[in-house]
């Protein structure tokens, strides 16, 4: 839990490499809900405005509580830009959730929490439309779509107590923020190897699409989208056009 310990850096994983498929393990088979009354969801992990959203937005009215979803140590108390007042969670299996736009954190950096613990209380700072909270999950960095992990339904299901996690639920724009993701869980490493092989790696063009901004979306350079595909960095691009991925 201590590898890449940051108080004063929101991702302290900039230079790790992430192999796909990865592994997550959770001692329990519930989570306790971020918040006091019935959870909706108002925005989804996916492709939003143009940009990635990373996480999902849960209804509040400022002032309600917050809490930890998972037992863990307070790693990040700070505002965070576009976040507003954030507080980040690490946990034993290495999870760290992202508490966002909270109007009052009431944990301190390095502080051990357990599960349904009161961290803070929502709130309308940073860039945010109306109050919420926003939340998100992430491992080494990488933000995974939550809804892969937990089921936001009454019951607070963790969706497997053994997860194995593949690229599409670490990239927001394999999925929508207006619709909730039609979920398989890949209990085992063969699940999951198999399910990364049939994951689409074609990108279809849209408007206002560049090779500059696919590359960006995708992690990948000019010109391996270029080898890839058998174009130029001056090819013009088609709306409806088929992108060869990897």
């Amino acid at each position: 839990m201590e590898e890449y310990w940051a108080n004063n850096t929101f991702n302290p994983y900039s230079d790790t490499f992430l192999k796909f498929p990865f592994n997550i393990s959770f001692s329990d088979t519930v989570y306790a809900s971020p918040i006091d009354r019935k959870k909706v969801v108002t925005s989804r992990y996916g492709w939003r405005w143009g940009r990635p959203h990373h996480g999902i937005d849960i209804d509040l009215i400022s002032g309600d509580n917050v809490r930890a979803i998972l037992d863990g140590k307070v790693r990040y108390v700070r505002y965070h830009g576009g976040h507003g007042r954030t507080v980040v969670i690490r946990h034993e299996n290495g999870l760290e959730t992202v508490y966002a736009h909270l109007s009052k954190q009431l944990v301190k950096e390095n502080d051990t929490v357990v599960k349904g613990q009161i961290i803070g209380k929502g709130g309308v700072t940073g860039n945010a439309r109306g109050s919420h909270l926003h939340l998100e999950v992430r491992y080494q960095g990488k933000s995974i779509n939550p809804e892969y992990l937990f089921d936001f339904n009454k019951e607070n299901n963790i969706r497997s107590k053994e997860l194995w996690v593949t690229k599409k639920w670490t990239n927001p724009l394999k999925h929508r923020s207006t619709r909730r993701s039609r979920v398989t869980v890949y209990t085992t490493e063969e699940e999951a190897i198999l399910g990364k092989e049939a994951e689409s790696t074609v990108y279809i063009i849209r408007k206002g699409d560049t090779l500059w901004k696919i590359a960006r979306m995708h992690q990948l350079s000019v010109n391996q989208l270029c080898r890839l595909n058998s174009i130029k960095k001056t090819s013009k691009l088609r709306i409806g056009q088929r992108i060869v991925l990897n």
